[in-house]
């Protein structure tokens, strides 16, 4: 028998779309790590980790179902648990849901391994990430959250299909709360190391009809098939990976950024230590004014749970 991994990442609410495919994807990208579905539900998780098990046998990882206890001794936690807002329901209502529930995930965690980097899923994510931290006791630049990366990637592929270059040539982030008070951070956009929108191809692009479309893209799937997890799932999984193999790679997530004081999305590089460095982006005054709004928006729900 193969000699176990090294490195554990948990899956909490790994029983769900979004857990099974973040636990899916870290399998498929072939990172060397055991990997534990943890949930409430104990048959979904069994049932998601066999499934997933049978897609490790030729990858240097492997899968099974593990205990809240046994994820608090993880390298890497990551939280795809939560509670789903409800039509009609307040935003404010959802929020106090998913803090017991992130409370009460954290407790039965304990005692989190001092070195262990809580990524966080489950939306609102700037917020959940916010009392994550408070309710784990660890640093805050180990507790961070998948944020804008999955909106950046909708950005990039639009822009792609404009300019046709690849999305991973071009450097150009959604920035902000990720949710309604996002915003495309235009001014600092590069590619090839000019201006984005110095690119002949976007001379008559209309920006907000891009910004219109990445904001709908997941309400157009949730419509077609109910929920989105395969594009969070492998955004999820290189976060971890990029946690796990201390590759110091940029990606716009939930971190602590000390001058603005509190949680958003914004660009940070990632390494074993969580978060290493955030970054200076450059924005006009229209992006400024939306910064402020998205930081307004997060302090005023994260203060009531001090």
């Amino acid at each position: 028998m193969a000699s176990i991994p090294k490195h554990r990442v948990s899956v909490i609410g790994g029983g769900g779309n979004v857990g099974a495919a973040t636990a899916f994807s870290l399998i498929a990208k072939g990172v060397p790590a055991e990997v534990l579905i943890v949930d409430v539900v104990d048959k979904a998780a069994e049932g998601q980790a066999l499934d997933i098990s049978d897609a490790a046998f030729m990858m240097p990882g492997f899968c099974r179902k593990a205990s809240f206890k046994e994820a608090g001794q993880s390298d890497v936690i990551i939280v795809t648990a939560g509670a789903r807002q409800q039509p009609n329901e307040p935003r404010s209502a959802l929020i106090d849901r998913n803090y017991k529930i992130i409370k009460s995930i954290m407790d039965s965690l304990q005692p989190i391994k001092q070195t262990a980097k809580i990524l966080m899923v489950s939306n609102p994510v700037d917020v959940l990430t916010d009392i994550a931290q408070k309710t784990s006791g660890l640093p805050r630049n180990q507790v961070i959250g998948s944020g804008t990366y999955l909106d950046t990637g909708r950005l990039r592929n639009a822009l792609s299909e404009i300019t046709e270059v690849s999305p991973t040539s071009i450097h150009a982030y959604m920035l902000g709360e990720h949710g309604d008070n996002q915003f495309t951070g235009w001014s600092s956009a590069r590619i090839g190391g000019r201006p984005l929108l110095d690119h002949p191809k976007m001379k008559e692009i209309d920006l907000d009809k891009i910004y219109e479309k990445i904001q709908r893209k997941a309400y157009v799937i949730i419509e077609a098939k109910g929920s989105t997890y395969y594009g969070i799932g492998i955004c999820a999984a290189t976060i971890a990976e990029a946690l796990l193999n201390n590759t110091s790679q940029v990606f716009p997530v939930v971190n602590y950024v000390e001058k603005f004081g509190c949680y958003l999305s914004w660009p940070a590089a990632i390494g074993c230590d969580g978060v290493e460095q955030s970054f200076d982006v450059k924005l006009n005054e229209e992006e400024h004014k939306k910064l402020e709004a998205a930081i307004r928006a997060i302090k005023e729900v994260c203060d009531k749970y001090d």
